[in-house]
């Protein structure tokens, strides 16, 4: 979803960058859709959701019935004045989200392997950018009273922001697709880009 003002026009460049991402369709056990993009972010943003979820062969080698493995969102925004804190006029916020087994939710390395993840998924896919920032975040989640039965869950958040230089509107689909990528990743569901590791252990 473009958010603009009706009095105004959408940039030419903008426009363009858009079109390659409605271009986007699901592959493999990635789903992408087109959701409502934040309108307080940027003066333009568009935004795609997607959720990665188990085929057959999966289930069978985990041996768990889990279908949603991981899920997130991606961010395009677009500012004409390029903030200086962007060094650009085009910047990617992304969130991805998945449960991971216990054992590893409490690896205290865990932080830097998935934005490990994030570098590699970007530079396999030929990505440049800038000012690439972010936090990868564990969450327990504990029930008590009636819900106590709930075992306790890990999940993993990353949250990641960069600056992509693109000097054709088909250059964002890189970025895209370095993004498809990293959600695989976090998910433990090959195939993985080259020289990046599974999740072992994964239950989601």
């Amino acid at each position: 979803m473009v958010n603009t003002s009706p009095l105004n026009r959408i940039p030419a460049e903008f426009s363009a960058v858009t079109s390659v991402l409605r271009e986007a369709r699901d592959t493999n056990n990635v789903s992408i859709s087109e959701i409502p993009a934040p309108a307080k972010l940027a003066p333009y943003s568009y935004a795609l959701g997607a959720e990665v979820t188990a085929d057959e062969n999966f289930i069978a080698a985990s041996g768990e019935s889990i279908e949603e493995l991981a899920t997130g969102r991606i961010v395009v925004l677009f500012d004409p004045d390029a903030p200086e804190e962007w060094e650009g006029s085009f910047r990617i916020v992304s969130y991805i989200r998945a449960e991971l087994e216990h054992e590893l939710g409490n690896e205290t390395m865990l932080g830097h392997v998935a934005w490990s993840w994030l570098e590699d998924a970007l530079e396999a896919n030929d990505c440049e950018l800038l000012a690439a920032g972010g936090t990868t975040t564990r969450v327990l989640s504990e029930s008590f009273g009636t819900l106590a039965t709930r075992p306790a869950t890990i999940d993993l958040e990353l949250r990641a922001s960069w600056t992509p230089i693109i000097t054709e509107p088909e250059m964002i689909g890189d970025h895209l697709e370095a993004w498809i990528d990293l959600l695989c990743t976090v998910a433990g569901l090959p195939p993985l880009p080259e020289g990046v590791s599974a999740l072992p252990g994964r239950r989601r």
